[in-house]
């Protein structure tokens, strides 16, 4: 008896059907039965099916000899199955990775409830997923199993079968099946809900609900959308059945004529000239089902005043009105909007004809971020070595409590903002282009490339069109010719930077002033950041950090981060800088899997890590500077370079160990390559070449040169200071794992 039977019906979805079920074959959780159903599809689904029976005893092919729908196909999916739990899962929509582990691992903490509802998110076909709105409604809070009395909210989810986890035996006992006809989800999802004696909650997101561009049910038009009249029907005729669900009425009743509405306003489902027929069905649904103490909210009351009296008319007229005041309102806004940026640039003019304050340096950064990185590092030492010049720091309000206090904080886009642009003899940036930024005389402004750069970049990616995407290169050269002094880290950077971005300015090789933090922390320091991630002491915690995939309209998954950390043991916890496959954060099945990819400082990521794993990412030569492990793993080298050009290929001068393979990498990390002598030779020639200037001072010294004219030529430095390996980075004595013997790549 398998843990799961997951249950997939399919109907003309060939197209997507195979990604469906590598899907649910693939999941790290293997304990299951598939039972595919062919609801006598014309296309090729049956065909599908069949060749991944033949390869997978797992799958129980069924063939419908007659089209029958969605409900039906799943009760005859139903009558096959064998397993503890059923799941359903559409022929076009596709389960996570690592869904049924986290369901699994959910039931039993949970003490196998009837019902587990999980979250899902919305896949278009653009690539974009966005996840569901109420998705608090699944917060794992309070006692869990519950009943639908205690958390009634689960109601408001959306009223389908795929989301949720169904214990067989309570489904046999209940004699729940699904009804024929569209919207067949609604008199099993919430019958089910209100009986169920047990639930839970799986606060993650297991299913991606495919948006299709077309040939969806939802945005089908067909006059079977009055169907839902029959469903709800069926729902009340339950509650008619049970008397002990009564109380249920007047919350379903809500529910009902909000789906009902749903149906009518939405321009895609219902014919044309069949709306009013629809509401006056609806008027008619109302008046029989109507439930006594049902209140309605008041933002809600003249939607449902129109199911109630049908009032087809005063819907046309209201919708008019509506589009009109909207139409009044952009209108509006139009106006104000050009009155204001009309206000703002005659006020930039003024503030630009009043002589520069040298006493005031202006920091801003790419896309409006919070404090951080290399303008961070500048600003800290202007503060240290400049006390008496002013600094300010232009970002978005959310962000401002990211600011330290003695800085100056403003909005971008205000007067204040603009006059501090305007103003401010020292600007400080990372941006290629300042936005709104006309350059005057006595105005000095400080470029800090975005890193070492391995890939290509600047004019190089003109012949780049996959990675250059929507460059404008004449605005790009017009950022440039208004530089003064572009700060670098070695001399590799410098040379490349003043080729593919030719211009007047000076550079600084000075080292990367946000590197500067890796000399002056302290131990007591990194354990408080450790703490703060939730790295276990005595564990190794792994910074996998892989560059961008800027040619590609989705990332890539190349590493399954969780069957990683399950094969090296407990001793290791990755920090994630890797978003899923999807775009959206990583969803990790256990603790030690940590995502990291939004946290605002990734010099505090690196400070927190014992080792790095990444392949083209410049921050590998910032984090040379830890000397700390750092270990390449890709797994698409080749498109990689044949997209995006490289300068440097990490892999012939490499900074430690090499894996080409998930299997190779953990291997690495089980034995002791990955912090052993040879690593330790690759890390240090790596460092010597790419950190030659990284002493702690970087920041100091950009600072004394531009600010108050101390240096004039980049200085000669001391070796840099070095932060101890953690006592956790240590290999272990025997390996953690025993894998095959691989090649030594390195």
């Amino acid at each position: 008896m398998p843990r799961f039977s997951v249950i997939v019906p399919a109907y003309q979805v060939q197209a997507y059907l195979r990604e469906c079920l590598e899907s649910v074959l693939t999941q790290s959780y293997p304990d299951l039965e598939l039972i595919a159903v062919d609801d006598c599809s014309p296309d090729a689904c049956g065909a599908v099916i069949d060749e991944f029976a033949a390869r997978d005893p797992r799958v129980r092919p069924v063939h419908l000899p007659a089209n029958v729908g969605l409900g039906p196909a799943r009760n005859a999916g139903m009558a096959r199955a064998t397993g503890d739990y059923l799941v359903f899962l559409d022929g076009d929509d596709t389960l996570t990775p690592d869904a049924l582990l986290s369901v699994a691992d959910r039931l039993k903490e949970t003490g196998d409830p009837d019902v587990l509802v999980y979250d899902y998110a919305r896949a278009y076909w653009t690539g974009e997923t966005v996840r569901n709105q109420v998705a608090a409604q699944l917060a794992e809070r309070g006692p869990a199993p519950f009943t639908l009395a205690d958390r009634p909210g689960l109601l408001s989810l959306l009223a389908v079968a795929w989301n949720k986890a169904y214990r067989r035996e309570f489904v046999e006992r209940e004699g729940f099946t699904f009804p024929p006809g569209y919207y067949e989800d609604t008199p099993w999802t919430y019958p089910v809900l209100m009986t169920a004696g047990t639930v839970a909650t799986l606060d993650r997101v297991c299913v991606h609900y495919r948006q299709r561009r077309a040939g969806g049910i939802l945005h089908t038009t067909s006059e079977r959308h009055f169907e839902v009249f029959g469903q709800y029907d069926r729902v009340f005729a339950h509650l008619d059945a049970h008397p002990d669900l009564e109380r249920w009425r007047p919350v379903l009743f809500r529910r009902m004529v909000d789906h009902l509405l749903t149906v009518y306003t939405r321009p895609d489902r219902l014919p044309r000239g069949s709306r009013a027929a629809f509401l006056r069905r609806a008027r008619e649904q109302y008046r029989r089902h109507r439930t006594p103490g049902a209140p309605v909210p008041a933002r809600a009351r003249v939607r449902h005043a129109l199911v109630r009296f049908g009032l087809h008319r005063t819907y046309r007229v209201l919708r008019l009105a509506a589009a009109l005041g909207r139409r009044a309102g952009r209108v509006r806004r139009r106006a104000l909007r050009g009155l204001r940026r009309a206000l703002l640039r005659t006020h930039y003019r003024v503030q630009r004809l009043l002589p520069p304050d040298t006493g005031r340096v202006l920091f801003t950064v790419e896309g409006d971020g919070g404090y951080g990185g290399d303008p961070a590092a500048l600003e800290s030492a202007v503060r240290d070595h400049a006390p008496r010049v002013r600094t300010a720091w232009a970002t978005r309000p959310e962000l401002h409590h990211t600011l330290p206090t003695a800085t100056r904080r403003l909005v971008p886009g205000t007067a204040a903002h603009l006059t501090a642009l305007a103003r401010s003899a020292y600007v400080v940036t990372d941006r290629a282009l300042v936005p709104g930024l006309v350059k005057r005389k006595g105005q000095i402004l400080v470029h800090i490339p975005p890193g070492t750069p391995l890939a290509y970049a600047g004019l190089d990616l003109q012949d780049r069109p996959a990675a250059a995407r929507d460059t404008d290169f004449a605005r790009l050269l017009e950022g440039v010719d208004q530089w003064d002094h572009v700060v670098t880290g070695d001399r590799h950077s410098t040379l490349t930077y003043e080729r593919v971005l030719p211009g007047r300015y000076r550079t600084l090789e000075y080292g990367r002033p946000r590197t500067d933090r890796f000399h002056t922390a302290t131990p007591q320091d990194v354990a408080v950041l450790r703490d703060a991630l939730g790295v276990p002491a005595g564990a190794v915690a792994i910074l996998y950090a892989p560059a961008p995939r800027d040619y590609r309209r989705t990332p890539v998954r190349t590493l399954d981060l969780e069957r990683v950390v399950r094969r090296l043991g407990p001793r290791f916890v990755i920090l994630s800088r890797a978003a899923g496959p999807d775009g959206e954060p990583l969803e990790a099945a256990s603790d030690r899997v940590v995502d990291v990819s939004a946290h605002p400082d990734v010099m505090a990521l690196c400070l927190a890590s014992d080792a790095l794993v990444t392949d083209f990412s410049p921050l590998m030569c910032d984090y040379a500077g830890l000397d700390r492990p750092i270990v390449l793993h890709a797994e698409d080298r080749e498109a990689y370079a044949a997209a995006r050009g490289l300068y440097v290929d990490p892999w012939t001068v490499p900074p430690g160990a090499v894996a080409d393979s998930e299997d190779e990498l953990i291997e690495i990390f089980a034995g002791s390559r990955w912090c052993g002598p040879r690593a330790a030779r690759l890390r240090a020639a790596f460092r010597d070449r790419f950190c030659p200037h990284d002493d702690g001072r970087a920041a100091e010294r950009v600072v004394r040169t531009v600010l108050l004219g101390e240096f004039a030529e980049p200085l000669s430095v001391p070796p840099a200071r070095r932060l101890p390996v953690p006592a956790a980075a240590v290999a272990p004595e025997t390996p953690v794992v025993s894998l095959p013997p691989q090649p030594a790549v390195f």
